[in-house]
C-alpha cells in the first residue's frame, strides 16, 4: 500500500571551524505499510523516527530512495501533491493561525462549507459543541483543543495514510484513551493506514506492528512484547512505573 525503499536523508552541517560535514540521519530504510493497519514508530530521541515520517509526507526532501503509494512512485511529488494523493500528516506541535477559525480550516480539509458535513466530522472526533467551530485557531486554545482541531482536519480528508507525530504532546492523560479509540475507529471504518510516531506505551500497545528506529535504521519490527526488552536496553523509561527525579529527566530528555 505504502512502500518506502532504501530511504536516505542527509544534511550538511558546519562545525566550529567552519568546515562543512555531511551527517546522514536516515540510512537506507525500507518497509511496506499495509492498508488498514495500525503502526507505531518509536526509538530514542534523535534516532530519525520523525524524519522518516516527514520523508513519507514530503516535508523533508529525500536524499535518495523512493516512496510508493499504491504502486505509484510519488518520490518527486511535493507535500501538496502527496496530500492530494491521500497522505495526511498531523504535527506534534500544530500551527496556530490568528484570525483563522476552526470552521475555516475544517472547510478547507473537508472540501466543503456545508455545516451538516462539518458536523459529521465533529461527531467522528467527539466534539459536542457547534460553538467550537467558530473558535479562532490562535494561542488562546489549550493543548487539548488544538489537538482536537488537528485530528479533525486530518481525518476530514479521509486519508489513505494518516501520520500522527507524537499525538499525545500537550494533552492530559485522560485524553489519550479516547484519541486511540478514534484512530482505531478511523482505521476500521475507513481503511486508513495509521502511522503514529510515539514513545507513549498506550500508542505502542494499540499498534499492530512497531518499528523501532535507532541511528537512522530499523532496528526491530514486532509487537510490544517483543519490542519492550529492546526499549529497556536502549535506556527507555519503564512505562509501568511513575518516573521521578533523574529517571523522569532521562525519560523526557
Amino acid at each position: 500500500m505504502l512502500e518506502i525503499k532504501d530511504l536516505y536523508f542527509s544534511v550538511d552541517e558546519q562545525d566550529a571551524q567552519s568546515v562543512i560535514h555531511t551527517r546522514t540521519i536516515v540510512k537506507g530504510v525500507s518497509f511496506t505499510f499495509k492498508k488498514g493497519k495500525f503502526y507505531a514508530i518509536t526509538g530514542p530521541n534523535g534516532s530519525g523516527k520523525t524524519t522518516i515520517a516527514k520523508l513519507i509526507m514530503g516535508i523533508n526532501p529525500i536524499t535518495s530512495g523512493s516512496v510508493l503509494l499504491e504502486g505509484r512512485d510519488i518520490t518527486s511529488l511535493g507535500v501538496t501533491e502527496r496530500a492530494r494523493a491521500g497522505i495526511a500528516y498531523s504535527f506534534q506541535n500544530p500551527a496556530r493561525f490568528k484570525g483563522l477559525t476552526f470552521r475555516d480550516m475544517l472547510s478547507i480539509s473537508a472540501g466543503t462549507t456545508d455545516e451538516s458535513e462539518l458536523v459529521k466530522v465533529l461527531i467522528r472526533v467527539g466534539i459536542c459543541s457547534l460553538d467550537f467551530l467558530d473558535k479562532e485557531v490562535g494561542h488562546a486554545l489549550s493543548g487539548g483543543e488544538i489537538k482536537k482541531i488537528e485530528l479533525a482536519t486530518t481525518i476530514a480528508r479521509n486519508p489513505k495514510v494518516a501520520i500522527y507525530d507524537e499525538p499525545d504532546t500537550g494533552i492530559d492523560l485522560w485524553t489519550i484513551g479516547p484519541m486511540i479509540e478514534l484512530l482505531k475507529r478511523e482505521r476500521d471504518e475507513n481503511g486508513a493506514t495509521t502511522i503514529v510516531v510515539s514513545h507513549n506505551e498506550k500508542f505502542l500497545q494499540a499498534a499492530e506492528e512497531i518499528l523501532l528506529i535507532r541511528d537512522g535504521q530499523i532496528m526491530h519490527v514486532g509487537d510490544l512484547s517483543s519490542t519492550t526488552p529492546l526499549l529497556q536496553d536502549l535506556d527507555f523509561c519503564n512505562w509501568k512505573t511513575i518516573c521521578e527525579g533523574e529517571a523522569y529527566a532521562r525519560c523526557h530528555r
